[in-house]
């Protein structure tokens, strides 16, 4: 049996700490989107509680399958009636504080999924 090390072609997150992600050569230090086949652009949010419902809209614009939304240093829901432009194209979403949120857009990424990760990152 031969083993060698997995290989994906998306874009991964190598590092993230307090107010910042490294994703692939480069640290980010402002929110942002980020897709497993390339997609980053800046969020313009600097904290949870800068959301809106015109984020949730824009998020349901993005070819994915699943969107995780990092909520910043610690886990905390959007209300329900901003999801619904998520539902209506029946878009997942998982909400987890945004350290989880870069392991587990890794893991989906590395796995080929069409994932998109929603980064909250606090000054």
């Amino acid at each position: 049996m031969k083993f060698q090390p997995d290989r994906s072609n998306a874009q991964t997150i190598s590092g993230y700490g307090p107010g910042w992600i490294g994703v692939d050569a480069e640290k980010i230090t402002h929110s942002v989107i980020l897709g497993s086949g390339g997609l980053r652009q800046a969020w313009p949010c600097t904290r949870f509680e800068d959301l809106t419902p015109d984020h949730f809209v824009q998020l349901a614009t993005l070819e994915a399958e699943l969107v995780i939304l990092g909520s910043g240093t610690r886990n905390r829901f959007p209300p329900p009636a901003w999801l619904a432009p998520l539902m209506a194209r029946r878009l997942g979403l998982e909400t987890m504080d945004t350290a989880a949120a870069c392991r587990t857009y890794n893991i989906l990424a590395g796995e080929g999924r069409n994932v998109v990760a929603a980064l909250i990152l606090e000054t």
